[in-house]
């Protein structure tokens, strides 16, 4: 389900959280107001101040997520995604947009923390849980990928980040969300995409 963490205690880097006031570019005194509203940040003469070496809540970052939803839509939250891959921490491992969508999941949890301790190690590259994840599987025979996106963000903010990423690589590559399978949308705690070049 959207907007609603699967464990306690899990914080967001503050890189990441900028992609808020970076996918809300044309509006970025109303994305400050939905980050300080949750504690996130503060207002300085108009202005969001963000602690760049700071974490914050993944429940207040999700919660600025779903004031946005109802109050400005989809169309910001899938601008927000596609910010993502240019805010977040990403590694430069990715050589092909296979590499690309795997590489989503690794930095997702480099991003985020349990306990003051990274869910995603760099030196022995091991993963830790508490945040699902996004999935990358390749369809046989066809230019696709399956991706499986099962963690609390926004349908359509993944539809974002897989779309800036899959184009990063094949510029015609095109995300579609598979209707036929459960959506977070409809309370659901995992959505499909397709990605198609």
């Amino acid at each position: 389900m959207q907007f609603i963490s699967f464990e306690p205690g899990i914080e967001v880097n503050a890189t990441t959280v900028a992609a808020i006031v970076r996918g809300m570019s044309s509006f970025t005194s109303i994305s400050g107001r939905y980050l300080s509203k949750v504690n996130i940040g503060r207002i300085v003469d108009g202005e969001l101040i963000l602690d760049m070496d700071a974490w914050y809540s993944q429940d207040a970052w999700l919660k600025a997520f779903e004031n946005i939803a109802e109050q400005i839509g989809d169309k910001i939250l899938f601008n927000i995604g596609k910010s993502i891959p240019k805010s977040a921490v990403f590694p430069d491992w990715a050589t092909d947009i296979a590499s690309g969508i795997k590489l989503i999941d690794i930095a997702y949890h480099i991003n985020h923390r349990k306990n003051g301790e990274s869910l995603y190690d760099m030196e022995t590259k091991t993963m830790r849980e508490g945040i699902g994840h996004y999935g990358c599987e390749a369809v046989p025979g066809k230019r696709e990928i399956l991706s499986v996106c099962k963690n609390p963000y926004p349908c359509v903010f993944d539809r974002g980040i897989l779309t800036e990423m899959a184009t990063r690589f094949e510029p015609g590559a095109v995300v579609i969300h598979d209707d036929s399978c459960e959506c977070r949308q409809n309370g659901a705690d995992s959505c499909t995409y397709h990605v198609r070049w």
